[in-house]
């Protein structure tokens, strides 16, 4: 393993009921903003929870934090929250509120545009935040991370700023998500989890093991959330899931890829892909393209995973890519980009834009634009 330093102060309050506990963990004389999304809050009952968990704080609301939330909207909040000088920001919503949340925080505290802080790639200064979480699967309520887009010039990049002071944490509130959404979830969720493990075999008997329970866990629970979304036991195992595959745990002295994201988040910047569904069609192509790289690995992933210990070493390799394609499109994903129209124009300018940021990512960070052209290659 490598040398490394782990902290994670954030706070999970998980289970029924527990968003009344916003009335003891929020202090009295905080002056907070509520940050939302487009308003299913208001369906699940959460808004109304909220509202009376907080009837003796003092908040104001900001609505309109969309999926892959935008510099754009970001600054009037942040405009909002000076005026009003809120000292404390609750999200509620999905990852994509909170990821927006966290860059309002620090853009309260910063007197230039909040797309520098975006730019910088984290922030040196933020008020406290926290979330009531909804819909699982960035992670973003147990760590520092966010990802923020540029509707002006299709831009999309992560930064990180503080962790959440807590996270709440209710499975109940995922009954009413849509289907698809749940499907995303699941896909990024896995690819989450792939991104710190499927790298380079032996380095961690512990993060292995805890990397794989994560992913059988999704495997087993895949298709009976698609027959019954309301049994609170599967809804938890996948809330979790969504935090311990991204909250530091299972990335402990170990290489880390994160090629897929990035090629991800330029899909979604470009054609507005979803995020999770962004995943499962890279995915594939780019365990296509670095088999050899991550050969061991595969072997061990399609053995522990997928029960795959038969054929040659490269008939095993190919399955195990082939079961992991086959998994995406159980969920009703597509796994290709001819399904959803994108072409060569669109590798072509992905190509560019890693070249010119002088990217290199993968756990040898070799994935240049030129080699980022190939995975999207291999996902035609």
């Amino acid at each position: 393993m490598n040398n490394f330093s782990f902290q994670n102060p954030t706070r999970l309050v998980f289970g029924k009921g527990q968003i009344a506990q916003l009335t003891t963990l929020i202090p009295a004389d905080k002056n907070i903003m509520l940050t939302f999304g487009g308003g299913s809050v208001k369906i699940n009952g959460v808004y109304e929870q909220v509202k009376a968990a907080l009837k003796n704080h003092k908040y104001i609301e900001f609505w309109g934090i969309e999926p892959n939330p935008t510099v754009e909207t970001l600054r009037k909040a942040i405009t909002e929250g000076k005026k009003n000088k809120i000292d404390f920001l609750l999200a509620v919503g999905g990852g994509s509120v909170l990821d927006g949340t966290k860059l309002i925080a620090a853009g309260i505290c910063y007197d230039g545009d909040a797309w520098d802080i975006v730019l910088q790639g984290s922030s040196n200064d933020s008020i406290p935040f926290a979330s009531v979480m909804t819909l699982p699967a960035t992670g973003s309520e147990m760590n520092a991370g966010a990802v923020i887009s540029r509707s002006e010039t299709r831009e999309k990049y992560a930064f990180s700023n503080r962790h959440p002071l807590f996270s709440i944490l209710d499975p109940e509130t995922t009954y009413s998500l849509p289907a698809f959404q749940i499907a995303c979830g699941i896909a990024d969720i896995f690819v989450h989890v792939v991104e710190q493990y499927m790298t380079t075999p032996g380095q961690s008997r512990t993060m292995d093991r805890w990397a794989e329970g994560i992913l059988l866990t999704l495997v087993e629970i895949a298709p009976k959330i698609r027959e019954n979304q309301n049994d609170y036991d599967l809804m938890s195992d996948y809330m979790l899931s969504a935090t311990l595959a991204l909250n530091g745990f299972i990335s402990m002295g170990v290489a880390q890829d994160w090629a897929t994201h990035m090629i991800g988040h330029e899909l979604t910047a470009l054609h507005g892909i979803t995020h999770g569904h962004s995943l499962s069609i890279v995915y594939p192509g780019t365990l296509r393209t670095l088999k050899v790289q991550k050969h061991g690995k595969l072997l061990q992933y399609g053995l522990r995973v997928w029960g795959i210990n038969e054929g040659t070493e490269e008939e095993r390799v190919d399955r195990a890519i082939s079961e992991t394609e086959s998994f995406f499109r159980s969920l009703g994903l597509a796994t290709r980009l001819s399904e959803n129209g994108v072409g060569d124009d669109t590798i072509d300018t992905i190509v560019n834009r890693f070249n010119k940021a002088g990217a290199a990512y993968g756990e040898k960070r070799n994935v240049t634009g030129d080699l980022a052209g190939q995975i999207l290659k291999n996902c035609k």
